[in-house]
Parts: structure tokens; C-alpha cells; sequence
């Protein structure tokens, strides 16, 4: 008999896709580990506990591979090359080190100025007065724009990979998720062989040329590594301007603070991050060997399911963890993960976070939720959190 799913766990009336947050808090009471039945994955150990969670992501015996599961068959029909979710070390150091200089915080620095001007240019855009889904004029543009350009993409093709990515991340079914893969990996083939033939300054092609030395990326590595940058560079960044934004509309004397003085803008991305994260929960892992997480065994070849957002709102760390304060010290928080697998684009969507929200603020000073919150839909996806759409009403626009 397989265990309870998390929806089975959510009290009648409620909506665990719309807040699955009192659900981890009644589960984390309980214990920091639960059997649940994740549809289409079977049965995992959930892991909620914040120290839980920390220690499991950098313990050796769980692993990304999923070779290391009990059930696993293939890869699966919907796989884009191979990347550094589903690799463990050395391979996984291998690949992170091949991709890590183009992220370093002087990197990132330097791309500030296109990012502000990249976020002007779409709040340009917008009439002076009106009503638009943030996500599909903002928060979604900029961070797609900002990783297609460093990946080399062109700007005509940039609007392919939101359609592509969503149903890989959110299938709407089997078949759309397939054909979704299928595209999406032709796509970067032919990128790959154009790059490797007249390559530029992006970082496609320093990776298609590296690829011929003794330690570079094969060519599945290179095409999963494509994938994973474009859609890990972006799909999480949308979800945390969406929901941040969202977040301060729906705390008004919280954005009067940060209008009040931008000087707590940096925290306030950070409890954006840890109220009410675009991460949900980390890749599974695999008990690549019998352990025990918080005192419970785990048997070998067993799925476990990191919460990063029940981490982030453990009472043992954070007080009063349900109320967004952006006053709060929120460091401390999972939402990017931790140990190796530590998301490598952590300062870049920092970065893209405050440019948008600040920006964002300054010119539009009397930004409003254009709905009843309670109206909204959440995207379905077990790993992501975030808003389909979210739309918003201003009267007057600032310029530049």
C-alpha cells in the first residue's frame, strides 16, 4: 500500500499547491521525516527539519545518480543529455569546475549594468498606466534575456525555451513532456554545431571549445549542460521576482519599509528567498547504502526528498517562521541548497532579485495587486514553487 500523498495530507478545503507550508509544519511537529507517495515518483522519505535537511545534502551516501535507486529501469524518455543534478563526485566536480569561473561574483558584477538595462527597457515598455501579468512582462523577460545572452541564444528564438522548459518542469502530460525534450535537445545540437563553427564571446562556445581537451565536456555532458543552465537559470529567477514582488504586495507595511529605505533591499531579497522560496525541494536523492536521517533508516536504493521550504520555515531557526519580515536576519536559509550542489547561480539571481524588485519599486511608486491574492494560481511542479501569472495595476510610471 503506497504512503499518503501530500494532497491526502492537506486538510479538506485547503490547497497544498496554492500553500503546502502548514502541511510541513504539522508533518515537522511529528518528526523531521515522513513516508509520503509523490505521484509519478512513488514512494520518498520526505525530510522537512532544517538541521535534517542541511546534513543530508552533503552526506556522501545519498546520492544524485539515480542508478543508485531501487526502481530504477532507464533514465526515463524525457532526459536532456546528462547533467550536474544527476551526477555525484568526481564527475559532478568535473563539470561544476568547467562552468564556475563564469559565475564568480566579478562576473556577476560585471553584468549588473545590462541586467538594469535590460530591466528599464521592459518596464519601458509598459504603458504609463495599466494592468499586466507581471510574469510575463517582467519577471519572466529579464532573467530568460540575461541567460540566453550569456549562453549565446539568439534573441529570436529566445521565446522556444519558456515553452520548451514549463513542460519539462510542469508536464501537462507525457507526450508534450516528450516532445518538449525532443525539440529542446535538437535545438542545442544544432546551437552546439553552430557555436563549434563560428563560436563567439558567450559561453556556449567556450565550452564547445574546451570540449576537446583531455578534461572538457563529452558531448551528452555538453548538451545536458546546456539544458540545465537555461532552464536553472531562469525558471527559478521568475519565481523569485514573481513571488517576491507578490510577497510585498501582500504586506503593505512591509513595502513601505523597503520604499522607506532601499538600504534593506538585501535582506529583503534573502526573506524572500527563505519565506517563500522558487525552490521547493532539492533533486532527489538515492540511498546509494542503508542510513539514518534523524534517527530514521533509510534502506538502500530509497528515493529521499529534500524540502528546502520547510527548512527555511523551521521554528528552530527562524522565529515566528510564517511571517515575512524583511528585517529578519534570513541567512541561514536552504533556498539554494548547500554542500556541492549548492546552486552555482545563486549570485546571479541575487543579483537579478534586486535589480528587478529595486527597479521595479522605484518607477512604478504606486504598484498594486490587480486581483484577490487568494485568485492566484500556483504552477504545478514538485520541485518549483511560483505563480502562473501575477497581475498587477500602476497609475503613473517613472522614467529611467
Amino acid at each position: 500500500m503506497p504512503a499518503p500523498t501530500l494532497d491526502e495530507l492537506t486538510p479538506t478545503g485547503a490547497d497544498f499547491t496554492a500553500d503546502p507550508h502548514p502541511v510541513h509544519a504539522a508533518l515537522r511537529e511529528k518528526g523531521p521525516v515522513h513516508r509520503v507517495h509523490i505521484p509519478g515518483s512513488g514512494d520518498v522519505w520526505l525530510v522537512l527539519g532544517r538541521d535534517a535537511v542541511r546534513a543530508a545534502l552533503t552526506d556522501p551516501r545519498l546520492r544524485n545518480d539515480i542508478r543508485h535507486s531501487a526502481t530504477w529501469e532507464s533514465d526515463g524518455g524525457n532526459a536532456i543529455g546528462l547533467n550536474m543534478l544527476q551526477t555525484d563526485a568526481p564527475r559532478h566536480t568535473r563539470l561544476r569546475a568547467l562552468v564556475a569561473r563564469e559565475f564568480t561574483a566579478g562576473r556577476i558584477e560585471a553584468m549588473r549594468p545590462r541586467v538594469q538595462q535590460i530591466a528599464d527597457g521592459l518596464l519601458d515598455a509598459l504603458p504609463p498606466t495599466g494592468t499586466v501579468d507581471l510574469v510575463a512582462h517582467y519577471a519572466l523577460p529579464l532573467p530568460l534575456t540575461v541567460i540566453c545572452e550569456l549562453l549565446g541564444v539568439p534573441v529570436q528564438d529566445q521565446h522556444l525555451f519558456h515553452t520548451w522548459s514549463t513542460e519539462l518542469v510542469a508536464p501537462s502530460s507525457p507526450a508534450a513532456a516528450g516532445a518538449a525534450a525532443e525539440e529542446m535537445s535538437a535545438y542545442f545540437a544544432a546551437l552546439i554545431a553552430a557555436k563549434a563553427g563560428d563560436p563567439g564571446p558567450d559561453l556556449m562556445s567556450a565550452l564547445v571549445g574546451a570540449s576537446a581537451a583531455p578534461d572538457g565536456l563529452r558531448a551528452e555532458e555538453l548538451l545536458g549542460m546546456a539544458f540545465l543552465l537555461l532552464v536553472a537559470g531562469h525558471e527559478t529567477t521568475v519565481n523569485l521576482i514573481s513571488g517576491g514582488v507578490l510577497n510585498l504586495l501582500r504586506h503593505p507595511d512591509q513595502l513601505a519599509a523597503l520604499r522607506a529605505d532601499p538600504g534593506l533591499l538585501d535582506g529583503a531579497v534573502e526573506e524572500m528567498l527563505r519565506h517563500d522560496g522558487p525552490v521547493t525541494a532539492a533533486a532527489f536523492r538515492f540511498a546509494a547504502e542503508p542510513l539514518e536521517i534523524a534517527g530514521v533508516r533509510i534502506p538502500a536504493g530509497d528515493s529521499v526528498m529534500l524540502s528546502l521550504a520547510a527548512a527555511s520555515r523551521d521554528p528552530e531557526h527562524f522565529a515566528d517562521p510564517d511571517r515575512f519580515d524583511i528585517r529578519r536576519a534570513a541567512r541561514g536559509h536552504l533556498a539554494f541548497g548547500h554542500g556541492i550542489h549548492h546552486c552555482l547561480g545563486a549570485p546571479l539571481a541575487r543579483v537579478e532579485g534586486r535589480i528587478a524588485v529595486a527597479t521595479l519599486l522605484r518607477r512604478l511608486p504606486d504598484l498594486a495587486l490587480a486581483t484577490e491574492p487568494d485568485s492566484l494560481v500556483r504552477r504545478p511542479s514538485t520541485m518549483l514553487r511560483g505563480v502562473a501569472a501575477l497581475p498587477v495595476r500602476w497609475s503613473r510610471r517613472l522614467p529611467t
